[in-house]
């Protein structure tokens, strides 16, 4: 069964690298296809994988718009970009990349969700995984963006402010009834001992993650580098690994 792995959190809080981490952990288990879906208008997943040159939806989008001839009379618009949108996914080593892209024009935002939307509902069923890094805050909830998923990892660090916002996130997934099966929070670059158990009732999911902090991530990200340039010796990339092996078991 294909399963959809929905990665939310406030900015600033590693989520986008978690997404990274998690997408190329699945591709290295070889448990079936995985596409990585960059849903969050500011594009930094294919950066944090190690990919250049990727086309976007809104790229597509674009482009149709300057150049309305180029559908081809026997194809509908909607239908040109979808399969424009399917020729233009990236491949790599172990997994897809699918990149929405920041839309130049106003009000474009809408119409390239909704191109988004269609293009997963067609692709989800092609891979045993989707990994989708949603943009970063509250409103992809709000506007439905983020749908039913069998997983949902809200990623926080250790500030009351961060946890806050975690919780609001669970709060409005729950207010909003968008069906997700499992729940997890990953507490991310923390120090020192993380109350897990506290927090696990607190937040009503069933696990807790914890990440420590990473003094190579942290000096790979000020070098422009992706997470591919990580080796086992990075704290963070093994903690994932660790709740890839948990969530995921090789048995």
């Amino acid at each position: 069964m294909a399963e959809v792995i929905a990665i939310a959190g406030k900015g600033g809080t590693g989520k986008t690298t978690f997404a990274a981490f998690v997408t190329q952990w699945l591709g290295r288990s070889k448990k079936g296809g995985v596409l990585a879906i960059d849903a969050d208008p500011n594009s930094t997943l294919g950066d944090a994988l190690g990919i250049e040159g990727t086309v976007s939806v809104s790229d597509v989008i674009e482009e149709v718009a300057r150049k309305p001839d180029s559908v081809p009379v026997h194809m509908g618009k909607d239908a040109y970009i979808g399969y424009r949108v399917h020729q233009n996914i990236s491949e790599s080593d172990g997994f897809d990349l699918l990149v929405m892209g920041r839309p130049e024009g106003p009000g474009c935002y809408c119409y390239a969700n909704n191109v988004l939307r269609q293009v997963m509902g067609q692709l989800t069923g092609d891979y045993a995984f989707t990994v989708v890094d949603n943009e970063a805050g509250l409103e992809h909830f709000s506007r439905k963006t983020t749908r039913a998923c069998q997983k949902l990892f809200v990623i926080s660090d250790e500030t009351a402010v961060g946890l806050k916002s975690a919780r609001r996130m669970f709060g409005l997934v729950e207010a909003l009834g968008i069906p997700v099966k499992e729940r997890y929070l990953v507490v991310n670059r923390h120090e020192g001992n993380l109350k897990k158990d506290i927090l696990k009732e607190e937040f009503g999911v069933l696990a807790v993650f914890g990440i420590p902090k990473d003094d190579r991530l942290l000096e790979a990200a000020r070098q422009g580098k992706s997470v591919s340039s990580l080796g086992k010796t990075s704290v963070a990339r093994c903690a994932v690994e660790k709740i890839g092996e948990t969530l995921w078991p090789t048995g």
